[in-house]
């Protein structure tokens, strides 16, 4: 606890904050850029007031010096006048008077007209004013050296009607030297008033603020933790009630802050470390615990435990055909069956869409790492699980790895539990398969399959070669399969080997390489059929393999459309070969792709045909061209009457339903017979020739005569 000292000195640094402040404020405020706004725009409208008055006032001031001209003029002239003249059209001033007036006065010239406006004379400097009439007695003239003023009888007192010209230069000296001492009254009077103002202001309004500010900006530097001081305004006056406010809100808002990020940090550790369907914990959270359990604190003795990894068999099915609604009830209660069937120590996770993983711990070797996964999948047997009044028989795949004995990295036992799992997939699924080291040796060698296979791509070790096809009627060479070949170069005598392609293909195609390397084999047999003519001048088609993802990307019409044009071969010499189990994934966009692909002018042909299971209603749909029988059952056809059977029929589905049929396979003059007579349209086999390079079928299809008789010889 913090002694009974700690408060008062609290508030004695807080006031001491405060004071700090309030003394820099002055400076403070002639910082502050507000300061610097309110003292211009005051300055300036204290002046702009002056201002307009001073231009209002300047005017008078000039006439003001003007009218004291004129006085002191009249008052000097009238005297001079000799009243007692009977003659009007005498001069009525003495010259000698006049020259007295000029020398003395400002009066440098006038002219003297009688009272009926009849000129008598003028004397000294000219006049601009001419008397012509009654309204020429009220005129005036200044032009800022020159004042020229008409003095009416009346004026004078005398009759005669006097133009005197004076001199004003001073005038415009005095009416300058007026602005000057005006405008720095005004620069004094406001500069005062502004101080004036600022001051109280200051007082009243910026010290506040500034107060204010600098509270913001310490909340700001920790909006949690806000190390703010008391304010010293008053809170009864809206200024100081408004800091008051904020003051309020400042910790408010470091309260809220606290408890947003406190249940923001529970929801992100929930979400982090926790499934939000079942409520088990994730994957992360799965290996961290893992990771605990290998290396326990204050255990001498290195513990024993399994590792389960654990997918549901076929759960697309069910999220396909019945809803995710489903699925995820089955899974909540999948999440429920394990965490009850299993000890309390062990850890239960749902590590991905359908997969689960358990650690358990083996206690004095009384139980194995399979024991508890047959435990397992005998708990998911045992009966079915009840969904909306409907009963789902679930099966499940399992792998099984037992940490020290399997790897003594906790990583590396998931990923053997991994492997095992996959190892109980590829063996039909539905059992339990415990961790070897030859199920990672294969996975091993498939990674670096895949590696070399990516090598191969780039590093142009792939090559394709073709096989003929045969019109078995007429006997005439009409196309050829493209075939995928890999020579792999090593450091053998041969300088390499060939890889078969039932060893690379299932990688490439679970990697989804087989979609670069199918667009190659597309491009170099379209290239390589459209130098393709036989001896008579006939076109030959090329056949090529057709991937399920290369057929499934959106864009295989357009590639398909740039690759014939690229390589200038006409449409209905390329023939593409595609499974059943490509069919049936998706029959709508199947059967969009097949027409749009028909629409290009390329044939079609259904490859293996008779291996899968194809619906005869969707087969109708399909514009097709070709059915090829699997070589599996045309070898053994001559032996084995269910072959044979299947075979005839495939050939009159075809027939019946106007595609042509080509078996391949055809490896004796038997089979070939047999084919003849079942009707079947076209052959390829090892009967007539083997797969070739490129060169070599252009050798081949440059010797070969037409007839099928010459491969008796062979």
């Amino acid at each position: 606890m913090s002694s009974p000292e700690a408060k008062p000195r609290k508030a004695r640094k807080t006031r001491s904050q405060v004071s700090r402040l309030l003394t820099s404020s002055p400076t403070q405020i002639w910082k502050s850029r507000i300061s610097w706004r309110i003292t211009l725009v005051v300055f300036l409208t204290i002046m702009a007031v002056q201002a307009g008055i001073l231009s209002m006032t300047i005017r008078d001031y000039e006439n003001s010096r003007l009218n004291e001209l004129v006085e002191t003029a009249r008052s000097s002239i009238a005297p001079l006048i000799n009243s007692r003249i009977m003659d009007l059209l005498a001069p009525p001033i003495p010259e000698e008077s006049l020259e007295r007036l000029f020398a003395t006065t400002k009066v440098k010239g006038v002219a003297v007209y009688s009272s009926d406006l009849n000129l008598i004379r003028t004397y000294g400097a000219p006049t601009v004013i001419t008397v012509l009439d009654v309204s020429s007695l009220y005129k005036t003239h200044y032009d800022g050296n020159w004042y020229e003023v008409v003095f009416r009888p009346q004026d004078l007192r005398r009759p005669f009607v006097i133009v005197a010209r004076i001199d004003a230069e001073t005038v415009p000296r005095q009416v300058y030297s007026y602005v000057e001492q005006t405008i720095l009254i005004m620069l004094l009077m406001s500069a005062f008033v502004t101080s004036v103002l600022m001051v109280a202001l200051g007082h009243w309004l910026l010290e506040p603020i500034l107060f204010m500010r600098q509270t913001l900006l310490t909340a700001t530097e920790n909006p949690e933790n806000p190390k703010i001081p008391d304010s010293p305004f008053d809170p009864n006056d809206e200024i100081g009630g408004a800091i008051a406010l904020a003051h309020r809100l400042i910790r408010q808002n470091a309260e809220n802050m606290r408890q947003i990020k406190g249940a923001a940090e529970d929801q992100i550790h929930k979400l982090a470390y926790y499934d939000s369907l079942t409520g088990l914990p994730n994957r992360t959270l799965f290996v961290q615990k893992l990771s605990d359990q290998a290396r326990p604190d204050g255990i001498e003795s290195q513990p024993r435990f399994a590792v389960i990894t654990l997918d549901l068999d076929h759960f697309k099915d069910i999220n396909d055909s019945m809803g995710h609604n489903v699925g995820d009830a089955i899974l909540r209660a999948i999440g429920k069956r394990l965490r009850a069937a299993l000890p309390e120590q062990a850890t239960v996770a749902r590590t991905g869409e359908d997969e689960f993983a358990i650690m358990t711990p083996l206690r004095d070797g009384a139980t194995t790492a399979r024991e508890v996964g047959e435990r397992i999948i005998n708990v998911i047997r045992s009966h079915p699980f009840s969904v909306f009044n409907e009963n789902f028989q679930i099966r499940a795949s399992i792998g099984v790895a037992t940490f020290p004995d399997d790897a003594v990295d906790p990583d590396q036992v998931l990923k053997n539990a991994d492997i095992a799992l996959n190892r109980a997939k590829e063996d039909g699924r539905d059992s339990v398969r415990e961790y070897s080291e030859d199920f990672d040796r294969a996975v091993q060698h498939r990674f670096q399959m895949l590696r070399d296979l990516r090598d191969a791509l780039e590093s142009n070790q792939l090559s394709l070669y073709y096989q003929p096809q045969f019109d078995l009627r007429s006997g005439r060479l009409i196309g050829a399969e493209a075939l995928l070949r890999w020579f792999k170069p090593d450091n053998s005598k041969q300088g390499g080997t060939f890889i078969s392609p039932a060893d690379f293909i299932p990688v490439a195609e679970q990697s989804g390489l087989i979609v670069p390397i199918g667009e190659w084999v597309m491009q170099q047999a379209c290239i390589a059929a459209a130098k393709w003519t036989t001896p008579e001048g006939h076109g030959v088609r090329v056949a090529v393999n057709l991937s399920g993802a290369q057929f499934h990307q959106s864009d295989i019409v357009a590639y398909v459309d740039r690759v014939l044009q690229e390589a200038g071969l006409p449409p209905t010499r390329l023939e593409l070969e595609v499974t059943e189990s490509v069919f049936m994934d998706d029959i709508q966009h199947t059967v969009q792709t097949l027409q749009r692909l028909h629409g290009l002018g390329v044939e079609i042909a259904i490859d293996d045909f008779g291996t899968g299971y194809s619906s005869l209603s969707y087969l109708r749909q399909f514009p097709i061209d070709r059915l090829k029988i699997d070589q599996s059952f045309i070898r053994n056809a001559l032996n084995n009457p269910d072959d044979a059977s299947i075979a005839r029929t495939i050939v009159g589905l075809g027939h019946s339903l106007n595609l042509k049929v080509i078996a391949e396979g055809v490896e004796t003059k038997d089979h070939e017979n047999f084919l003849k007579g079942e009707g079947c349209d076209e052959v390829q086999g090892y009967r007539y020739a083997r797969p070739m390079p490129g060169d070599k079928f252009l050798e081949f299809l440059a010797g070969y005569n037409g007839d099928l008789s010459v491969f008796d010889k062979a």
